[in-house]
Order: structure tokens, then C-alpha cells, then sequence
């Protein structure tokens, strides 16, 4: 059995919050009729909280509750999902595939996301800022929960500024300012480095935790973010260590049922994962992505199921692809009302009644692929090195073993630097489907509108690449302008 993070009792945390309970936003933001965000706190002060490890690492704990909720599994991954070339949206998120903007319902969801991302930020700062202080606890163990603190505090603002921009700063420095004006994305950028690097320094090589970050988390993320920033002989760098390291390898498979080793309730024990975030399956509901892809009549998710995505098989990326691609098979047709061309994917299922499946953020196919890019860029084509990273993930989509030449290899000689980009770009299109990846990947390649009107036929509105900052930041953070801070278009 997994070792899993521990909760904390329901008194550590409720100490927890109390203790940060005025921190970011004074937490009106949060929601407008609760009274209670009004009240200061009463029960704990912080000086007497952060001492012993125990309580340290409570605080730590509490930063992942924001990440695993419907906020961020059930607002924020949907609305990334209909922008993806291989799919649609059904029911209420039908409106997305026009690429128009989002309407009201969908400007409310992605709030939502924004106060998790925030909420989680905020008790990382407060661990951040109150861990150092502690009486009953060794320096080595200050040392790693911050390192912990900062890896989820950049994971957060990394996602942040992808989907909406330039946002509100807010560190441990100003932890109970309100008003904190909108940062630019250069700012932004400069705090997700500086935190992946204390991390990557701080972290232990291994974690005794199932679904907490280690060093080379820290660098795989570190390396995406270079990536994304085209600081590509940086992002090669991190990549190579993380592979050179032998702490990673892809999931050997022989069929499409044994990508459940990788997707399935089970997932998290593999060399694949470098990082995910454990949902428990013995306890209450969990999980609620799965239920967004599946249907309930398949009996695939115990759950049940909304199928708010689908794709069709006349869509050009399914058209086009290779059905000897074990991938391909995780697609089966269902008609539940727009004809028989109509198709669901069963990548996350579980049969039991809570829908475990621990949401994979960063895997070592991830890392495989941003190394192939990273280093392509970075020598002007594409390096052998370069080109069996591709390899390794392309040969076990066959059923291959990934790390032994074999006849479904591209060859180096067929390719220069601009065609072997837009062979990872498809590459990775193939592999991440449904996991939140694929619309960032597009845009951060400046692939989006070429690839959505080649798939779709659809133009993208300019509005359409970043989320609008929420309505209630503007009314409680007054350091805002909503004429002037507003993304374009809202």
C-alpha cells in the first residue's frame, strides 16, 4: 500500500487556517457572504503554532487541499479541455468550442480555480513565513517544508500566469496585504525560478510521502518553465539531469488496458510519476476529473459520470492517427445523442465507488518530451539525444520496449529543427490527452491557431488565451484598476 501524505486532525488544521484566516486577500474575496472572514483570529496565535515539525508539517499538508478540490479537478482542467484540437465540450461546455471567450457560467468557474490557486499560495506563504521561527524543530527540517512550500508556490503561480497572465504577487513579504497590485509576467517568472531553485536544492532526492515533491520534481518543473520561457539550453539542462539521474522510466505496455498502470486508481507507484497529488479512495468523494470524460452507463468510473468532453471520428487528429498507437484504443465509440460517429475515452477509470485516481501533474514522458524540444532548439536541430527521448515515448505507444531501437522509430536524417518540433508538439498531443497540458502546450508553442484551424476550423478569439482576473479581486484588492488590469477582451 501506498504511503500516503497524512491528513492532518481536523483541530491542526482549523488552527491552521485560523492562524492565516486575515492572510491574502483578507479573504473576503473568497466568498461575499460569509460573515466569519470578518472576524480576526482567536484561537491561536503563529508564534505559538509553527514550532515542532509535527506542526510544521501540518501547515505544509494544508497547502494540497486547494489543489485536490473541484475547484481546480472539476473548474480549472474543463475549461482547459474544449481548446484542444483532439476533443469538444458537451452540455454546458459546448459554448468553449467556438473559441469565442468565456460566457458568465464560465467566467465564474474559472474564479474559482483562481481563489484555489490563491488559497493554496496563501498557506505556503504562511508555512514560508512562520517555519523559520519555530523553537522545537531542527534547521534540516525548516529547511526541507520550505523547500516544500516554495515547489507548491511556484507549481501555483506557474499555472497562474499561464491561464491569466500577470497577476497579484503575494509572498510571505506581504502576507496580510489586501491591496497588492497586478505584477507583470516577467515578475512572475522571476519568483517561480527563484522558488523551483531553493527547491531543487533543498528537497530530498527521494520522499518518504507518497505524492510529495522531490528534487527532481523540482527540476522537471523547472526545465518546463524554462521551456516556456525559451530559455531552451536551460530547459535542456534540467531535463538531462533528471534523466541522467536513472530515477525515472516510462511504464512498459503490450495493450491499451495496461495504460491503466499509468492512469488507473493504482497510479502513483510507477517510475513514471515525478509528480502527483494522491487522492484518497477509501473516504468520501474524490477524484472528480474522471467523472468529467466518462459516462455512467460504461461502468468504467464508479462515480458514474457527466461526459462533458468527446471527440468524433471524422476529427482530424483521430482521422489521422495510427491505430497500431496503443493510445488510440483508449477511445471507444458511445452514442449518447450526436449520431454514431461520436466517441468517449476511458484513460481514467476506476470501478470502485470513490474515484481515486491521483492526478498526475508531471511525468517522465513529460520530461522526455520538453528534453527533445529543449535541446533541439538549443543546437538549431535535432540532437540523437534529442531524438530517442521522442523515441522512448513514440516506441511505448506500440507496445515497444522504450528504450530499444525498433521499426516505429523516426529517423534523425528525415528531419530538421523546424519538422522535428512539430513532431514532439504532435507527440505530446497524442500522449497528455485529457490532462490539462494540452491547451498551455499550444499556446506556449504558438502552435494554437495554425493547429485549431487545421483540426477545427475555428479562429481564436485574442480574448480566448488568458482567463479574466475574477470580478471580486477587482472589488476587494483596490490596488487593481479593472480598465487598466483586465485581460483583453473582458
Amino acid at each position: 500500500m501506498k504511503n500516503l501524505i497524512k491528513p492532518s486532525s481536523p483541530k491542526r488544521l482549523q488552527k491552521i487556517f485560523e492562524v492565516g484566516f486575515m492572510g491574502i486577500l483578507s479573504l473576503t474575496f473568497f466568498s461575499s457572504c460569509q460573515k466569519s472572514l470578518e472576524e480576526h483570529p482567536k484561537s491561536l496565535a503563529v508564534e505559538t503554532f509553527y514550532n515542532t515539525a509535527a506542526d510544521v508539517e501540518a501547515g505544509v499538508n494544508a497547502i494540497y487541499p486547494p489543489l485536490r478540490s473541484t475547484d481546480i479537478m472539476g473548474s480549472y482542467i474543463p475549461e482547459l479541455e474544449p481548446y484542444v484540437d483532439y476533443g469538444y465540450g458537451r452540455g454546458s461546455l459546448a459554448v468553449l468550442n467556438d473559441f469565442a471567450g468565456l460566457d458568465a457560467t464560465h467566467t465564474s468557474k474559472v474564479a474559482l480555480a483562481w481563489r484555489a490557486f490563491y488559497l493554496s499560495i496563501r498557506n505556503a506563504n504562511l508555512v514560508i513565513k512562520n517555519a523559520p521561527n519555530g523553537n522545537a524543530i531542527s534547521q534540516a527540517d525548516i529547511v526541507r517544508y520550505v523547500a516544500e512550500a516554495k515547489f507548491l508556490r511556484a507549481f501555483d503561480y506557474f499555472h497562474l500566469v499561464r491561464s491569466w497572465g500577470g497577476v497579484p504577487i503575494r509572498t510571505e513579504a506581504n502576507l496580510t496585504e489586501i491591496n497588492v497590485k497586478k505584477s507583470p509576467v516577467d515578475s512572475v517568472y522571476a519568483l517561480i525560478i527563484s522558488d523551483l531553485k531553493y527547491a531543487e536544492t533543498n528537497l530530498p532526492d527521494k520522499q518518504s510521502l507518497a505524492g510529495r515533491p522531490s528534487k527532481w520534481a523540482a527540476k522537471t518543473v523547472l526545465a518546463d518553465v524554462y521551456l516556456q520561457l525559451e530559455q531552451y539550453a536551460d530547459a535542456a539542462n534540467e531535463a538531462k539531469q533528471v534523466i541522467q539521474s536513472n530515477k525515472y522510466a516510462l511504464v512498459p505496455i503490450s495493450s491499451t488496458n495496461d495504460l491503466q498502470k499509468i492512469f488507473g486508481s493504482n497510479a502513483g507507484i510507477t517510475k513514471e510519476e515525478i509528480f502527483y497529488i494522491e487522492f484518497s479512495n477509501q473516504t468520501g468523494f474524490s477524484n472528480i476529473w474522471p467523472m468529467y470524460i466518462n459516462h455512467p452507463a460504461t461502468r468504467l468510473l464508479g462515480q458514474g459520470g457527466y461526459f462533458g468532453f468527446y471527440t468524433d471520428s471524422s476529427n482530424a487528429v483521430f482521422s489521422s492517427w495510427d491505430n497500431n498507437d496503443l493510445r488510440k484504443g483508449l477511445w471507444y465509440p458511445w452514442n449518447f445523442g450526436l449520431g454514431n460517429t461520436t466517441l468517449l475515452n476511458k484513460k481514467f477509470i476506476d470501478p470502485g465507488p470513490k474515484a481515486g485516481n491521483p492526478a498526475t501533474w508531471y511525468r517522465y514522458a513529460d520530461l522526455l518530451l520538453i528534453y527533445a524540444e529543449a535541446a533541439c532548439k538549443t543546437n538549431n536541430g535535432p540532437t540523437p539525444e534529442a531524438m530517442e527521448a521522442l523515441n522512448e515515448v513514440h516506441r511505448r505507444a506500440y507496445g515497444k520496449n522504450p528504450t530499444t531501437p525498433s521499426n516505429v522509430d523516426f529517423k534523425l536524417a528525415d528531419y530538421d529543427d523546424s519538422t522535428f518540433i512539430d513532431l514532439v508538439i504532435k507527440e505530446y498531443g497524442y500522449e497528455f490527452q485529457y490532462e490539462g497540458k494540452r491547451w498551455l502546450e499550444l499556446k506556449r508553442a504558438g502552435k494554437a491557431q495554425e493547429i485549431i484551424m487545421a483540426t477545427k476550423g475555428k479562429a481564436i478569439a485574442q480574448k480566448n488565451y488568458l482567463f479574466p482576473i475574477p470580478a471580486a479581486e477587482f472589488n476587494f484588492n483596490k490596488a487593481l484598476d479593472p480598465t487598466k488590469d483586465q485581460n483583453p477582451g473582458y
